[in-house]
């Protein structure tokens, strides 16, 4: 039998429009509000996956989630998908707390270049800026 997936996104606009996916189901993490998501320990055995927008903040919300939930995977949370999306780069007002110790190294570095202004000052890329292509594409090889 597969292993249910749960999705958990940041922005409520991603949340309504995420395309189905089989065997999963989608919780609203509405930013910083996915700490409560530690009540729920059923989230132990499932394929937890986090998707949030490509930012100081996002970074800060998945390493959170993961301090919890280890096994948490992210979605679109990457230097490819920076990239490829950069006509919908915007600012970010204020950067969140760093030390965080429960990245990837990928993702470590790419949120150490989000605070060092590697790419723009205060760069972020929200999840609903992403192209619902890249969001099927992203879907279908996270269920392979």
């Amino acid at each position: 039998m597969a292993r249910s997936t749960v999705f958990v996104l940041e922005n409520e606009i991603t949340y309504l429009s995420l395309p189905p996916v089989p065997d999963a189901v989608a919780i609203l993490g509405s930013g910083y509000a996915a700490a409560l998501l530690r009540h729920l320990p059923w989230l132990d055995d499932v394929d937890l996956c986090y998707w949030g927008d490509i930012d100081t903040h996002g970074f800060a919300i998945l390493d959170q989630v993961r301090g919890r939930f280890p096994h948490t995977t992210s979605l679109l949370m990457d230097r490819t998908t920076l990239l490829a999306h950069e006509s919908h780069w915007g600012q970010e007002k204020t950067q969140a707390r760093g030390g965080l110790t429960h990245l990837t190294p990928e993702e470590a570095r790419l949120d150490q270049d989000l605070r060092t202004g590697t790419y723009r000052p205060h760069l972020r890329l929200e999840q609903e800026r992403i192209a619902v292509t890249a969001v099927r594409e992203a879907l279908t090889r996270h269920q392979g």
